[in-house]
This record gives C-alpha cells, sequence and structure tokens, in this order.
C-alpha cells in the first residue's frame, strides 16, 4: 500500500516542479568569490610570503590609531586605524643590498629602505600600515574617484628620518623584499669615472626613490605607471632644462591629454637642488641607453 500511494505523490511533486519551471524563468545566480577578511595585502621578505587580509589586521593587538599632520595623499591632517610596517614584516634585520618595495595596484612602485621600515622608536620616522575600515571608508584622493585603500603607506615623523613623497605607496597590494635597483639593473649607472660627490651621481640617488615609483629608465625598474625615460628618447633630448624643470613641478602648465596621471612636485617634495641633480643625471643617461 505505500509503494502505491508513494508512486502518485512522487508524480505530484514532479509535475508541481515542472509546471513552477515553467512559470518562473530560470535565473543564473553570479558565482562570487568568497570576500571573508576583505582584502589582502602580501609581503614577501625573508624567503617566505604571507598574506594579511583586513579585518585580520584591524583585530591585530598591534593595531593603533594614528594622527598625520601633514598627510602627502590627502594634502591635510588625516587619521587612520595601523599596524606597525616592523612589526608586520616579522625580520629583525635584512641582509645588506636589500630594498623592499611597496607595489600599488595601479602599478606604482615605491623604494623602500629596509632599515627604515624597521624603525619604531621614538626619535625617527615609524612606518605604519593603515587600513581602510569597510564600514568608515576613507575621502577619496584630491582629483580622483578612488580612496587611499585599502592598505596605504603612512609616516609618523617623516622629516626626522628624511621620509620622500614618493614613499608613501596607496592602494598597496605587496611589499617584497629585492635586491637594490643598481645591483638589479645595472643598466641604471652613471659612468664609472665620475667623482663621488658628483651631481649627476647625487641625482641618480635622487631618480631611483623620486621618479622609478612610477618610470623606467633604460627598461630598468618595477613600475608600470609612467613611460621609459631613456627609451626611445630621453627627455632632455626634446625638452629645454626650463621646460623639463617646469613639466616636473606643474605637468598640465607644459602638455595635457585624456588620462594623464603624473602630479606636480613642490619644492617640499623635491627641492630645486634635488630637480637639478635630476635632470642632471637625465642628461647623462641620455648618453647611456642600452638596448
Amino acid at each position: 500500500m505505500a509503494e502505491l500511494v508513494a508512486k502518485p505523490m512522487a508524480g505530484r511533486m514532479t509535475a508541481a516542479l515542472l509546471l513552477l519551471l515553467a512559470v518562473v524563468p530560470f535565473i543564473a545566480l553570479p558565482m562570487r568569490p568568497a570576500l571573508a577578511g576583505g582584502p589582502a595585502l602580501t609581503i614577501a621578505v625573508g624567503g617566505s610570503e604571507r598574506v594579511f587580509d583586513r579585518d585580520t589586521l584591524l583585530a591585530r593587538p598591534d593595531a593603533v590609531t594614528v594622527d598625520i599632520p601633514a598627510d602627502i595623499s590627502y594634502g591635510r591632517p588625516m587619521r587612520y586605524r595601523a599596524v606597525p610596517l616592523a612589526s608586520l614584516l616579522g625580520i629583525a634585520d635584512f641582509p645588506p643590498g636589500t630594498v623592499l618595495e611597496g607595489v600599488a595596484s595601479d602599478g606604482f612602485t615605491a623604494q623602500l629602505p629596509p632599515e627604515l621600515c624597521l624603525r619604531s622608536g621614538a626619535d625617527g620616522a615609524v612606518a605604519f600600515l593603515a587600513v581602510e575600515p569597510a564600514e568608515r571608508p576613507w575621502p577619496n584622493l584630491p582629483g580622483k574617484e578612488v580612496s587611499a585603500g585599502p592598505f596605504y603607506l603612512v609616516w609618523v615623523r617623516p622629516e626626522a628620518s628624511g621620509v620622500r613623497s614618493e614613499q608613501w605607496p596607496y592602494q598597496l597590494a605587496r611589499i617584497v623584499a629585492s635586491d637594490d635597483p643598481l645591483r638589479r639593473w645595472p643598466q641604471l649607472a652613471v659612468e664609472q669615472g665620475l667623482a663621488a660627490d658628483s651631481p649627476i651621481r647625487a641625482g641618480q640617488a635622487v631618480f631611483v626613490t623620486q621618479c622609478m615609483a612610477c618610470h623606467t629608465l633604460n627598461g630598468a625598474g618595477s613600475a608600470t605607471m609612467g613611460p621609459d625615460l631613456n627609451r626611445p628618447m630621453n627627455p632632455t633630448e626634446y625638452l629645454t632644462p626650463a621646460g623639463l624643470k617646469r613639466l616636473v613641478r606643474d605637468p598640465r602648465s607644459v602638455r595635457t591629454w585624456p588620462g594623464q596621471q603624473m602630479p606636480g612636485f613642490d619644492a617640499a617634495m623635491l627641492s630645486e637642488a634635488d630637480l637639478d641633480r635630476v635632470v642632471a643625471y637625465l642628461g647623462h643617461m641620455a648618453g647611456r641607453k642600452a638596448p
């Protein structure tokens, strides 16, 4: 008897299901990746690679509130919830000739001295990884439609250790330990016979910190935002020194185009003396093109 009852019931259920499918159109729901913990930052140092997600970082016991009186990217005072970078690196020292690269999602790549990033005392600059909370998003950056989040490297007391403007990478995706740029890319080097105190040599150092965050030179560099500054032509080959300096100070006063990204470098970001050194280095490298 049970079998005789079950068969009609099963038939009615099947018919009902078919009727439902005929009346209600099939909707394919998109498959969404799991977002547990939110966006993540990768840190690859000391032979290991670790991934830190937003929520885990904000829940860390060493997360603190930091006030930045003169935020480089926002141009005004800002307050963040942040974690000391030194504690995230998880290493006490780096081999000589190592540099840290802060790689942003847009291709910007900051060159960061490890000894500076490992600082934690009160007598100099200290690096913090600011984390953008999901429920309290940061404001958009000036002139942009995005914030500095989800991860942004900020500095407490930057002036105490000579932290430069291009060492505040925002929208960070990775922090990676690499060889010093001059070791990785010999094509950046100036003529060996130049004096140790040559302004061209000094310009090379400024270029690595301030210009290689966006540009390559002779194909050397990790950044992907801006064009190469020596191939096929060096800017000193088609701009006067005065024109090149003006381009650095206020790019839109020289030329504009859709999608232009380069910001102007004021004297606080790049002193007049350092600008002269960069121009001297570029002029020198115009005669040292690498294939």
